[in-house]
């Protein structure tokens, strides 16, 4: 499928991820998440996204952590997935949403026993006093609910809902491949861009 001929960008997005997912060493699904802080100054960190539908992007974090809190102050951000074997990029824009408690209780009950634990003992983004502190907080929610932690009230997801996509790849003497998707209805308005 070439990129002139594609119906959706979550298409597009998928093919592209498959082939992400046979090239890249490790976590194809890593992007970056841009927020802002509700006085406006930017923030950036790497995420993995775990599930991309028709209704967006979703990944799952602390809500309380400073990421939680810009998400719920500021709902609108970007993600940018970089795949430097296969020389693409994908940027997304767009509003952010709550995903449902059933989707966060689903994606909470699929992930690892420690990171299940971790969740509960890390307080994360507010300051440490040393590690010895966290791996008590660790034992003590071992300890406290064993092989079935419930999820946090304070874990949960968000949706990054896309205004736009763009699809870029590398080409020879800078001369780069970039396809923009801009939300316009129900569909998609396609635009090719100078490089």
């Amino acid at each position: 499928m070439s990129i002139e001929n594609t119906p959706t960008p979550i298409q597009l997005f998928h093919q592209w991820f498959e082939d992400a997912s046979q090239s890249e060493a490790t976590d194809p699904d890593a992007a970056c998440l841009a927020t802002v802080d509700k006085d406006g100054l930017p923030n950036a960190r790497v995420i993995l996204v775990r599930k991309i539908d028709e209704n967006g992007f979703c990944f799952f974090t602390n809500c309380e952590s400073a990421k939680g809190q810009e998400l719920i102050s500021v709902p609108k951000a970007a993600l940018n997935f970089h795949w430097k074997s296969s020389k693409r990029q994908v940027r997304v824009r767009g509003t952010i949403t709550p995903v449902s408690r059933e989707e966060a209780d689903e994606y909470y009950q699929s992930r690892p026993l420690g990171n299940r634990i971790g969740a509960w003992a890390s307080l994360q983004s507010r300051p440490l006093d040393a590690r010895e502190t966290l791996i008590k907080r660790v034992e003590e929610f071992e300890g406290k609910f064993g092989e079935h932690p419930p999820r946090p009230d304070h874990w949960g997801g968000f949706r990054l809902t896309p205004v736009s996509i763009e699809f870029w790849q590398e080409g020879e003497f800078r001369l780069h491949n970039r396809l923009l998707f801009v939300k316009d209805g129900d569909g998609w308005q396609q635009t090719t861009l100078y490089p």
